[in-house]
């Protein structure tokens, strides 16, 4: 095979194919993967904890299953990088906040971890996140600001936004993020890598997210091909998560070569609310002229809701009082000031209110449900803008007050629980990446994946 020079820039499955040919090592790999941390780490701040020891101790492991012909599983010795929000065992998961201590056991692996241990990857350690998960970019009290390795000086998004950093910047191929309301398809976007959401609870969770219903898990990867790889992993069984799926019936990599031309796409590129920078708006009609004469029946179409921005502002600050309330007395003088606001307004939503909320996301779901009766899938820009000046909560001059505002195309699928990935689709006149969104029905994961994966071949990547 054609391998690369640098395995920095292979992808997953290339990785796996070029151990299988005996042309590179898992070691060599990881090794590969470590000089790239510590060569561009300093600047981008998309790593809270790297353990190249553990790493290459895992990788000799998985070089001697590949010498022995006894492979663990999909992606035995692949290395790649985990956020710090899941349970890793014998790793602190600190989640960007300074109220959670390290030096406490850590014996517990989540679900995902769990899963990608078992298949033999390894783990060259955590990605940063905004305190608790709880904005769209990500910085923290704990770790500081976590910059674009497309621009240092832009954001990478978040809260997933160390994992997309890392696997943009060539710091392994794959990552684990969480999604409660675009946290991986937002950093996705930004720095111009493949970010999955899948169907609420095609990956099982462990411990339960404070944000129910809104919270999913999901990989961020540079190809469609990995990520459809890793959800054939991640999503295996655990009996932690009571809300989890099913086991699928097929793999989700076999489904990526079905043909899906012929399928009926609504576009909206506004969600018939948003407003979207002309750039923006110019980068994704041109990606969706391209898919339609490539044999997509593009139609444009609006879902027919109204933003729902209110409702999962409710969502979202009381799922977050409710887990802060369980932190250590002092807490709330220590965390993001903007995450203590969130606090102090979830404190004072009822329980009505709550509810209230929960039902204007089942209205909605009702709403998309009938729309994919019509349209197998939907497309629209995962976001209105490309990445602002990192260590800002929102864009410097917009007049805006909290993250949601800026990210209308994500949040509601988070709130219907609909599977919607994020790829690359091309770039502004400054260079920054633009991300084009597919959502499908809910349960439709393989086929979301299958038409991201035609795109990604009609746009050349």
């Amino acid at each position: 095979m054609d391998i690369p020079t640098e395995p920095t820039a292979m992808s997953a499955v290339e990785l796996v194919t070029a151990y299988s040919a005996g042309v590179l090592s898992p070691v060599e790999a990881t090794k590969a993967m470590l000089d790239a941390i510590a060569e561009r780490d300093g600047e981008l701040n998309a790593f809270c904890l790297v353990d190249a020891e553990r790493a290459l101790v895992q990788a000799k492991e998985s070089e001697a299953r590949w010498h022995s012909g006894h492979v663990q599983g999909l992606l035995d010795g692949v290395p790649m990088s985990i956020k710090d929000t899941y349970l890793t065992e014998g790793w602190p998961t600190r989640r960007g906040s300074t109220s959670i201590q390290a030096d406490m056991p850590w014996p517990v692996d989540s679900p995902a971890t769990a899963r990608l241990r078992e298949d033999g990857l390894v783990f060259l350690g955590k990605t940063t996140t905004p305190e608790l998960a709880w904005k769209a970019v990500t910085d923290s009290p704990l770790t500081g600001i976590t910059r674009n390795p497309v621009n240092p000086a832009k954001t990478s998004g978040g809260s997933s936004g160390g994992s997309a950093a890392a696997v943009a910047a060539g710091m392994g191929p794959l990552s684990i993020g969480s999604d409660g309301g675009g946290s991986v398809r937002i950093p996705a976007s930004f720095c111009g890598i493949v970010g999955f959401k899948p169907t609420h609870g095609r990956i099982p969770m462990y411990p339960a997210s404070p944000f129910g219903p809104l919270a999913h898990g999901g990989p961020l990867t540079r190809t469609v091909e990995d990520a459809a790889l890793l959800m054939d992993i991640l999503s295996l069984p655990d009996p932690r998560d009571p809300s989890a799926l099913a086991p699928t019936l097929t793999a989700f990599r076999g489904e990526l070569a079905r043909d899906v031309r012929g399928c009926t796409v609504a576009y909206s590129p506004t969600l018939g609310f948003a407003e979207v920078d002309p750039q923006v708006a110019a980068v994704v009609d041109d990606v969706v002229r391209k898919l339609d004469e490539a044999g997509l029946r593009v139609v444009a179409a609006e879902p027919g809701f109204t933003d729902p921005l209110g409702a999962f502002e409710v969502l979202w600050a009381t799922g977050a009082a409710a887990m802060l309330s369980k932190f250590p007395e002092g807490s709330r003088e220590r965390v993001d000031p903007g995450l203590g606001k969130v606090w102090d307004e979830g404190r004072a939503y009822s329980a009505v209110d709550y509810l209230d909320a929960r039902a204007i996301a089942a209205e909605i779901g009702i709403v998309m449900g009938a729309f994919h009766t019509a349209y197998d899938l939907l497309i629209t820009p995962t976001m209105p803008i490309t990445a602002f000046e990192a260590g800002h909560d929102v864009p410097p001059g917009s007049g805006l007050d909290s993250w949601p505002q800026w990210t209308p195309f994500t949040y509601p699928f988070n709130m219907t629980q609909q599977p919607a990935i994020s790829i690359p689709a091309g770039a502004t006149a400054d260079g920054m990446p633009v991300g084009l969104q597919i959502v499908g029905p809910r349960h439709s994961d393989d086929l979301v994946l299958a038409a991201a994966r035609f795109a990604e071949t009609v746009l050349g990547s």
